[in-house]
């Protein structure tokens, strides 16, 4: 059953939202009447959303981003943390520091510095929806993502101590932490490891990238206003606590 939602004159900045996770919840909120931005380090193109090339770890972008977008919208409703770096599948001790200062800079600062930039514009408003997309790597930590589990496990704490800081405003933090989602992403890591992915998997497959989607719109929706500082599997079950 396709669930509706109303978000009708609301502005949402999706990050990384060229692909995968990303675009199913930019469309999801096209289709429910969001005016969408989407911000991508890449060019993306999604009808009735608009995109912009933004490497979230580059505070200037991200700057140069938001005053456009607020030159032409006054509030931001809806923030959703998404644009993510998985990196190699590989033995931590195999793993150079280049690479796992780029997980980190993508997956976790990414998420503090486009949050650090439009948190003030929602405390303005005094209202707002922000969702940080995690992963069941920052639960449980899986081998051979040490770097993404790390980063994973530091937007989980991030997410629940910025819901703290923002309770006396109607500014809601929460995060989603998926866990395999049949994406080219997940999809690039090969069938050996794909397969195993789905037999550790009590519900025997991978999620659906509108699967996830659905879960960021409830939660930025009236239905998820008691809900902040909280983490939301998508794991199939997988998720042990």
């Amino acid at each position: 059953m396709d669930i509706q939602y109303d978000f009708s004159r609301q502005t949402t900045i999706v990050t990384g939202g060229g692909r995968g996770i990303g675009r199913a919840v930019a469309a999801k909120f096209v289709q429910s009447g969001a005016h969408v931005w989407i911000w991508d380090i890449e060019p993306a193109e999604l009808d009735g959303a608009q995109s912009m090339t933004v490497d979230v770890t580059k505070a200037d972008q991200i700057a140069k981003a938001l005053a456009h977008i607020v030159s032409r919208s006054s509030c931001i409703d809806i923030l959703v943390n998404n644009a993510g770096y998985l990196g190699r599948y590989q033995p931590f001790e195999q793993c150079d520091a280049g690479e796992w200062q780029k997980i980190l800079q993508v997956n976790l600062v990414g998420v503090f510095e486009v949050t650090r930039q439009i948190l003030p514009v929602m405390r303005r408003a005094g209202c707002g929806r922000i969702v940080n997309m995690g992963s069941l790597a920052g639960k449980e930590g899986l081998p051979s993502l040490a770097a993404y589990s790390a980063a994973s496990a530091g937007v989980i704490a991030f997410t629940k101590a910025l819901s703290r800081e923002v309770c006396d405003t109607d500014i809601r933090v929460n995060c989603v932490a998926p866990g395999p989602i049949d994406t080219d992403l997940i999809r690039s890591l090969g069938d050996q490891v794909v397969d195993a992915m789905i037999t550790a998997s009590p519900l025997r497959r991978l999620g659906r990238v509108d699967e996830v989607a659905g879960m960021v719109l409830w939660l930025c929706s009236a239905a998820g206003s008691f809900n902040t500082g909280a983490v939301f599997d998508m794991s199939g079950g997988r998720a042990r606590y």
